[in-house]
Formats: structure tokens, C-alpha cells, sequence
């Protein structure tokens, strides 16, 4: 199937502004379809815009209508797990029901094939490390539930209509676009390097680390880190597959390696040439002492590899995308 246009929902995000340039250097047209509620209207930059929401069904369905893409991309969801404890039902209507009105468009709309942006939350608790494809998916939060109930519910929908979908599980999604375009822009920020990088570059004191007595091998918590590029390539990777096999597929996307928070502080140290403020909190509840993804699958399927997921790599460009925004507001 020869893909010349593709819907990307919640393309004004950090990974979905990404996949938009990516598919763009394909030579694919993007079209970003976004409420705005937490995406960026200068990240809308490599093809048409289209404000929507997906818990309104008739925008999707306008959407479609006018650009008629080949595939679809879904990225657009909540995704703070502390926000998803406290208020599950933003969480469900967004994430599920929004899921629920784009599969019925596209069916209506005879549109056969769907990447999903799905996460390694789905799996709560690891059971063993690294965790592969079949690790028993038991999520242990709203978030990782509403991403999990998605699964199945493409599931279904395959089982009756002719969609194809890849189910992407993403482990920690870090770093910037190398040409400083698009970045993480998050409020709040909660993802770790970020905040490293801010409290080096003064942006704020201190950094908060959750937990100093993992058993892990400096008693924080390890992470797979991996490039937001890396991602954005096996998105489009991702999609030929399906669109050239009429297969569906669910594979984990992380680097493969696992690196302790203060692993990644000692990277952000070296990298900027500043020392991190930091303060040791108790740790939170339900968090797993390591987090490691079993990429095989995406590797042999695929040919999937995470060529810029190196910590230095990954804080380097993170770095210069910061020191950007600072100098803007200066």
C-alpha cells in the first residue's frame, strides 16, 4: 500500500511533532490533528494543522474528510501517571473514549491502518528485566490501564474490520530534535532529564530524586532511556511494515540498556560543565526499581536501531534545546 498522506493525532506533542518531521523527510505528508490543550500550535510545522479534539467525534470525522490520509498515527492521550491517580476520569474519557471515536471514523472512513503510541505501563510491575512482549501486561495505574484498554480494543476492532494497527510500548522517550525545532515543553515537567538540565542551566534550584534506596546499583531508580529521534523513526518503520504485510504487530521500543538516575545526572554533569542541585525524597509508591525494555523483536522485525539513544547523546541535544529557550527568553 503506497502511503502518501498520514493523520497524526496529537502531532503538536514532543514525540508527535517528531514523527511529523520524520515522515516529512519521508516524503509523507503529515497532517496534525491536536486540541491544543497540551501541544504546542509552533510545533504544528511540517504539514497541515487541523484543531480537533477526539472526544468529539465529528471532529475526526471533518478531519478525515478533508485530507483523506492513508494511515493513521495516534499519539494523542494524557500522560501524567500522578495526575492519572488523582483524577482517572480525564484520563478514561480522553485516552479511551477518544480511542473509541477515532477507530469508528476510520472505519467509517475505510481506513485500514493505525500506529498506536502505547507504553511500557502496560506492564506494571516487572516480573523480570529486561521485559519483552510477552511480560503479563497488569498496569497498575489509570494511565497504564487506559493505554492497555486501548490495546484490546484495537484488538477487537481488527477482529471485525480490516485494520491492521502496530502497538508501539515505549520505555522513557528523551532527548530533543538535533536541529533544535522541537524539544520537551511540558507543564509541569516531570521527566528527569529536563529537570536536570533546567537546575544546571539555573533554570531551576534543585532537582527532586524519589528514592535512594533501590536495590539497584547506587540505590536510584533505573530507567531506558531512549532518543525521541529513535522513536520517531520506528513510527515510519512501524507503518511500512503494516501498510507491506497486513500484519499487526506489538513491540517494545527502548534502547535495551538501563542507567540509574544518578547515571543520568553524572551525564548531564559532564555534558553541560555544571553541577546538578538535587535533593533525595522518599520514594514513591508503585514505583519499580528498574524499568528495561527487551528490544529484539523490534530489532528482527523491523530492523529497528536506537543509534541515538546514548546518554550523552540524548542529554547533548536535550542541552542545546534548553539553552535555546533560554536565550528566547532572555
Amino acid at each position: 500500500m503506497f502511503i502518501s498522506k498520514v493523520l497524526v493525532t496529537g502531532g503538536c506533542g514532543y514525540i508527535g511533532s517528531m514523527v511529523c518531521k520524520a515522515l516529512k523527510k519521508a516524503q509523507i505528508t503529515p497532517i496534525s490533528f491536536d486540541n491544543l490543550s497540551r501541544g504546542h500550535l509552533e510545533f504544528a510545522k511540517y504539514g497541515p494543522f487541523f484543531k480537533g479534539d477526539l472526544k468529539c467525534r465529528e471532529d475526526i470525522t471533518k478531519a478525515l474528510n478533508k485530507y483523506k490520509p492513508d494511515a493513521i498515527i495516534h499519539m494523542a492521550a494524557l500522560a501524567y501517571v500522578i495526575e492519572s491517580i488523582e483524577n482517572p476520569n480525564i484520563y478514561y474519557q480522553n485516552n479511551v473514549l477518544g480511542s473509541i471515536n477515532l477507530l469508528s471514523a476510520m472505519v467509517e472512513c475505510n481506513i485500514k491502518s493505525i500506529v498506536f503510541s502505547s507504553t511500557c505501563a502496560t506492564y506494571g510491575k516487572p516480573l523480570k528485566i529486561p521485559m519483552d512482549e510477552n511480560h503479563p501486561q497488569v498496569p497498575i495505574n489509570p494511565y497504564g490501564r487506559s493505554k492497555y484498554i486501548i490495546e484490546k480494543i484495537i484488538e477487537d476492532y481488527q477482529l471485525r474490520y480490516p485494520i491492521k494497527s502496530a502497538m508501539l510500548r515505549y520505555f522513557n522517550a528523551a532527548g530533543a530534535d538535533f536541529d533544535c525545532e522541537v524539544g520537551e515543553l511540558h507543564d509541569p515537567e516531570t521527566h528527569i532529564i529536563p529537570n536536570l538540565i533546567q537546575a544546571a542551566i539555573g533554570l531551576k534550584e534543585n532537582v527532586l530524586i524519589y528514592g535512594d534506596d533501590f536495590p539497584t546499583i547506587d540505590g536510584t531508580a533505573v530507567r531506558d532511556y531512549i532518543h525521541v529521534n529513535d522513536l520517531a523513526n520506528a513510527h515510519l518503520l512501524a507503518l511500512k511494515y503494516i501498510s507491506t504485510t497486513n500484519e499487526s504487530i506489538a513491540l517494545n521500543l527502548g534502547s535495551g540498556k538501563g542507567l540509574s538516575i544518578l547515571e543520568v545526572l553524572n551525564a548531564v554533569e559532564e555534558v553541560t560543565g555544571s553541577k546538578v542541585p538535587y535533593i533525595f525524597k522518599s520514594k514513591r509508591k508503585g514505583e519499580p526499581p528498574l524499568l528495561v525494555a527487551d528490544n529484539t523483536k523490534a530489532k528482527s522485525i523491523l530492523n529497528f536501531e536506537p543509534k541515538h539513544s546514548h546518554i550523552n547523546k540524548i542529554v547533548s541535544s536535550a542541552y542545546n534545546w534548553y539553552t535555546k529557550i533560554a536565550s528566547s527568553k532572555t
